[in-house]
């Protein structure tokens, strides 16, 4: 009975780390991320200045193989849906790697330094859960988070998902 109980809590804390959420704690919202010119612009911000608007998020870093290897799939998914703003949030350690990573891999669309020094377990990371990059957040125009947690092996869902937010 004791193991029982003990599986129980254990599923039942897993199925809610792993639920999903419509919208962004007030930590991330306010989490300052850097731009290409080196100047801070909050998370909530950048949000705001694509209201109404389809987005997907991407977290990602520049030494990370898993998010080089899926860099032909999320520009397949820009040709797709060229309509979709695409922000990108690096989890580089250093602002000249982040740059370098940009012009290497020839990513067109928003880009942001995510500067934690603590990287993915810093504060952003843990504001939005994050526990693996590449990671996808897809937001609808209605500013809701329809997909929280897709990695790179997710891209039929988040194509599918992007399919019915048209």
């Amino acid at each position: 009975m004791k193991y029982v109980l003990l599986l129980l809590i254990s599923i039942t804390t897993i199925s809610c780390t792993m639920a999903q959420k419509s919208s962004f704690s007030k930590e991330a919202l306010s989490e300052n991320l850097i731009t290409s010119d080196k100047s801070e612009i909050s998370f909530q911000d950048i949000l705001n200045q694509h209201k109404d608007k389809t987005i997907v998020v991407e977290v990602w870093a520049s030494w990370c193989s898993d998010c080089v290897k899926a860099m032909p799939k999320i520009k397949e998914l820009q040709a797709k849906n060229p309509e979709v703003v695409y922000i990108f949030l690096s989890m580089d350690k250093t602002f000249e790697k982040w740059q370098e990573g940009i012009a290497k891999h020839q990513l067109s669309g928003n880009h942001f330094w995510v500067s934690d020094k603590d990287g993915m377990k810093g504060t952003f990371g843990k504001a939005i859960n994050l526990d693996w990059i590449p990671r996808y957040i897809l937001i609808n125009k209605k500013g809701e988070i329809v997909l929280y947690r897709a990695i790179e092996t997710d891209f039929d869902k988040i194509n599918s998902t992007l399919q019915t937010l048209k």
